[in-house]
């Protein structure tokens, strides 16, 4: 083979090198560097929110951030985004791992890849005390208010309630509040903050007990990056087998918080939860 015809073949080879380059294996990257990036929100409390006396981002997704760190053998990068920015910050690239209490949907699902779930949150419907025994059956096809364009409005309609929506949370509360619908629909946090807040004000709910959806919480990763994927499950894995989900889940929104959540389930992956996913 001549010269000239080993050049023209090295020249053409050229765009795949870059492609192969621009498509590097980002896990490979994060040992060569010894850095992970980890988006997070700037301002979410009680996940990532500024510490009024350090200014210092802190909450329990900055701790998870850090465990996640410490497991992997790496120093911490986090990269502070928006609710509305958190999934682009991970498809483009801008962050190597996403904590920002990520809810799987089908949506985010064909947009980036996920972790297991180290939680499962849970949409729920509040009620005026006297329905508080009620089975969700009992309010299909009835008024149920939500947050326009929430994954609780989605589940209105997967239970076969007749959605009644608002640009917040507190309109949609007061709907209730002013017998305009039978329920509200909100994340279990919210909710248990609601029903403390309108007890102070003279106001009774309850919540039923049945989940109007579950929404599995995990750790967002660009797609297609199987080795990435593999190492923040197994290091999600050893920080819930040693207790350090636990002891961050306690810390920031455990039994003895305003939130009173208790974690009910385990690091498993995905496809052991039964669950309808919502869009």
């Amino acid at each position: 083979m001549t010269m000239k015809r080993l050049t023209t073949i090295g020249l053409a080879l050229l765009p795949l090198l870059a492609i192969s380059a621009a498509h590097a294996d980002m896990m490979a990257n994060i040992k060569s560097s010894g850095e992970l990036k980890c988006a997070v929100y700037s301002d979410v409390p009680p996940f990532s929110s500024p510490d009024p006396k350090t200014r210092q981002l802190a909450g329990m997704d900055i701790d998870l951030c850090n465990a996640l760190a410490k497991q992997m053998n790496v120093k911490l990068t986090l990269v502070p985004t928006s609710v509305e920015a958190r999934i682009a910050v991970i498809a483009t690239g801008r962050a190597d791992v996403l904590i920002a209490n990520l809810a799987y949907t089908k949506t985010r699902g064909n947009q980036i890849q996920f972790s297991d779930p180290y939680y499962v949150a849970k949409e729920m419907l509040l009620v005026k005390a006297p329905l508080a025994d009620k089975p969700l059956s009992y309010f299909q096809g009835k008024r149920i208010s939500a947050t326009k364009g929430t994954t609780s409005e989605q589940s209105i309609h997967i239970k076969g309630g007749k959605a009644v929506t608002f640009q917040d949370s507190a309109s949609a509360f007061l709907a209730l509040e002013q017998n305009k619908s039978v329920g509200f629909v909100t994340n279990t946090m919210t909710g248990i903050k609601t029903i403390s807040q309108a007890k102070k004000d003279g106001i009774n709910l309850a919540m039923i007990k049945e989940p109007m959806a579950l929404e599995p919480i995990g750790i967002g990763m660009k797609r297609d990056e199987p080795a990435l994927l593999a190492s923040v499950n197994s290091s999600l894995k050893a920080m819930d087998d040693d207790g350090t989900i636990d002891k961050i889940w306690d810390t920031w929104i455990g039994p003895n918080t305003e939130y009173k959540m208790v974690r009910e389930e385990r690091v498993q992956p995905l496809s052991s939860l039964k669950f309808e996913p919502l869009e």
